[in-house]
């Protein structure tokens, strides 16, 4: 049986039996990992918090090459990452963000850069950085490096350029990217978004992370969360369980309307 050992991140995690958790990491060494520890649910377990969702790690487990559970070790906090969850939109977005490594990526298929890229994001919300202005970020560069870039110079069905008509872009998200008005008339169907949107998607691609979170955007930032809800949504068949609670938490927390 191997002993295997990576800095992780906790995923997500569901009882098994009296005592147990399945835990899910994304390991830098190794991608996803699924695996078992025992005892994690008593009182007096040796895991204490390490395993709470999003705590950062090092990670060491027991691989049989039999199954696809690994059993672990012991899992030691790096860096906790507390502060993502003391606020209702933080933990929302980080759980978005959360949510599109656990669904988008493959069980031991390492990607270290996204790795890096969510381990920089979830440091950024907890340091102040605006929730959604970091999901958008790492929603973007998320998809691009999984291989899912969307295109945005020219139509995807048809290859035309010029897609902007009258101040607006619609995106055919299953398709790959912008589309003509005549392509998207006759699609059905597209997602369509203000052309400053599509402007903002293209300097948020070329901007470095630091002059990413300084950029204004105004409205092109809530377009481009919606463009990749729908994207995600599309790659996975379904839409995200923290999308869903994002719009209670902004359903919720809206002002009640003033009594006449």
């Amino acid at each position: 049986m191997a002993v295997e050992r990576s800095t992780a991140l906790v995923l997500g995690r569901f009882p098994l039996g009296e005592s147990d958790r399945v835990v899910t990491f994304f390991t830098r060494q190794f991608g996803k990992v699924r695996g078992v520890a025992k005892s994690a649910r008593r009182l007096r377990s040796r895991f204490g918090s390490a395993l709470e969702p999003f705590t950062l790690g090092e990670l060491v487990f027991f691989d049989n090459g039999r199954t696809d559970l690994v059993q672990v070790d012991h899992f030691d906090i790096v860096r906790p990452f507390a502060g993502v969850r003391d606020d209702l939109d933080r933990l929302g977005h980080c759980a978005w963000m959360v949510e599109c490594v656990t669904r988008l990526t493959g069980d031991r298929d390492a990607n270290p850069t996204v790795f890096s890229l969510l381990v920089r994001a979830l440091g950024a919300v907890e340091a102040g950085a605006r929730p959604s202005r970091v999901a958008v970020l790492f929603g973007l560069r998320c998809v691009d490096l999984l291989g899912h870039r969307l295109r945005d110079d020219a139509c995807v069905a048809c290859g035309r350029d010029g897609v902007v008509t009258d101040g607006a872009v619609a995106f055919d998200v299953s398709g790959g990217g912008t589309v003509c008005r005549a392509c998207a008339d006759a699609l059905g169907g597209v997602l369509t978004v203000g052309g400053g949107t599509l402007g903002a998607l293209k300097r948020l691609r070329r901007a470095t992370w630091r002059e990413a979170t300084a950029l204004p955007l105004g409205r092109a930032e809530t377009e481009l969360r919606a463009l990749l809800e729908a994207q995600v949504s599309g790659l996975i068949g379904q839409s995200t369980r923290s999308a869903r609670f994002l719009r209670e938490v902004a359903r919720v927390s809206a002002p009640a309307p003033e009594p006449r």
